[in-house]
């Protein structure tokens, strides 16, 4: 990797996800002696890893491994428990570091924008599947998951995990990390019919085909798809890979019988909400019938009430914003050129480029912030480390190191159930006070 041939670089990296690990990954795989400090609010490292990934999904997971060899390189630290806002300023960091770069993801959801949003029983995807997946932040959502039918609201993996996981029994998920306060309200839910409702046709559908192929593998739930919906075959030869495995999927699920097994999971394309319903918990969605004509989706004015007690939308994320930091409203991220924000500021990850792509987008990403990096900032006499440990002390505050953190993943798999990777901790105090004992 190229330099700007100056000295030592010390850098802040706010946000212990993929794109923040691969970003100090870059910068240290280069002749110039570069200092590190990945900074994140929660006492836990791997932000998306942990905290995103379905819990069924351990395979994804182990990308962690890679994290932690970075974290084992003598001039990379993580500094868990440090909240920017609460615990630090902005300003102070950029005042103590050479550069600092935001990979803070983007962890709010996006709204629908339509009328009885609000109401009980409306749950985004960002805080839904935080909450099964035992994100500090959700633990206490406890949704209300005594329905007979559930809307997930997206035609993208996220819909397919939120699917999936309401629909695995106890027994198919006894090899996951699923939080303990979701699985009893999960497996004890009465829930019949789960719908995965598109604005869009099969071939605009974002899913992978491995994960929308799981759908039609469940034992205890049968996965369903009109038909009418899917292309004619004689048209496949124009088509992507992944849109021809997709296709064969759900001409499948296309031919399952709707009385196969107790729980039915509905395919639905074509079909926009336009109202959520109900008084003060919903009780349906109102949907609009469309079509996709010259790559636009337009209504058709004919419409439908599907009957609901949980709505769960999964149509995108945004980042939070930052006081006195450029934000795009429109893409849901920090304004920046190419991941610089300003002289000194960068951004990475879905911070920089909204929430697209997969795990593996960021490695690249990460690469250009770090090379951006490497080639415009100069050594300068700044603190770096040892201004934000001088704060830390004067503030009494309790960060939690790598090495620290090992002590609540240890606690974490002591006390798995049989066959779980791990019982993941969900209070904050408790896991600092391991990771102090």
């Amino acid at each position: 990797m190229a330099t700007n041939g100056a000295g030592e670089l010390n850098v802040a990296i706010i946000g212990a996800g993929p794109a923040g690990y691969y970003t100090a990954e870059a910068l240290t795989a280069t002749d110039r002696p570069v200092h590190v400090d990945i900074i994140d609010r929660l006492p836990t490292p791997f932000g998306l890893i942990r905290a995103g990934v379905a819990p069924d999904h351990q395979s994804i997971k182990n990308v962690s491994r890679r994290y932690e060899a970075t974290n084992t390189r003598e001039n990379v630290r993580f500094v868990g428990n440090l909240a920017l806002g609460r615990d630090i300023t902005l300003t102070e960091l950029r005042g103590l570091y050479d550069a600092v770069v935001l990979a803070t993801g983007a962890g709010k959801d996006r709204p629908l924008g339509i009328e009885g949003e609000d109401l009980n029983g409306v749950i985004g995807s960002a805080a839904f599947v935080g909450w099964y997946n035992a994100h500090p932040d959700y633990t206490d959502l406890n949704p209300d998951l005594r329905v007979a039918s559930v809307a997930v609201i997206g035609n993208g993996n996220v819909a397919v995990d939120v699917a999936r996981v309401l629909a695995k029994t106890a027994a198919e998920m006894a090899n996951s990390d699923l939080a303990s306060h979701a699985a009893g309200s999960i497996h004890g839910s009465p829930i019949r019919d789960i719908h995965i409702i598109g604005r869009r046709g099969p071939l605009e559908a974002s899913f992978t085909p491995k994960e929308l192929g799981e759908l039609n593998q469940l034992e205890n739930c049968v996965a369903l798809v009109d038909g009418k919906q899917l292309p004619d075959p004689s048209g496949d030869a124009d088509l992507s890979g992944a849109q021809k495995k997709n296709l064969a999927a759900l001409r499948a699920m296309a031919l399952n019988s709707a009385d196969a097994k107790p729980v039915r999971l509905h395919l639905q394309f074509y079909l926009r909400p336009m109202a959520i319903l109900g008084d003060r918990c919903v009780c349906g969605i109102r949907l609009e019938e469309t079509r996709v004509e010259g790559g636009k989706c337009e209504g058709t004015g004919v419409t439908e009430v599907l009957p609901a007690g949980l709505v769960v939308p999964c149509i995108g994320y945004r980042t939070s914003p930052i006081p006195d930091v450029p934000y795009s409203a429109r893409y849901g991220c920090f304004e920046n050129e190419d991941g610089r924000i300003a002289p000194g500021l960068y951004c990475v990850g879905w911070a920089k480029r909204g929430p697209t792509g997969t795990i593996g987008t960021n490695k690249p990403d990460g690469a250009e912030v770090a090379l951006k990096i490497l080639n415009e900032v100069s050594t300068s006499r700044k603190e770096g480390r040892d201004g934000l440990d001088r704060i830390i002390r004067e503030r009494d505050l309790h960060i939690v190191t790598f090495q620290n953190w090992k002590k609540i993943e240890a606690e974490e798999v002591a006390s798995a159930r049989n066959g779980a990777p791990r019982r993941k901790l969900t209070d904050v105090h408790e896991m600092v006070r391991i990771a102090e004992s």
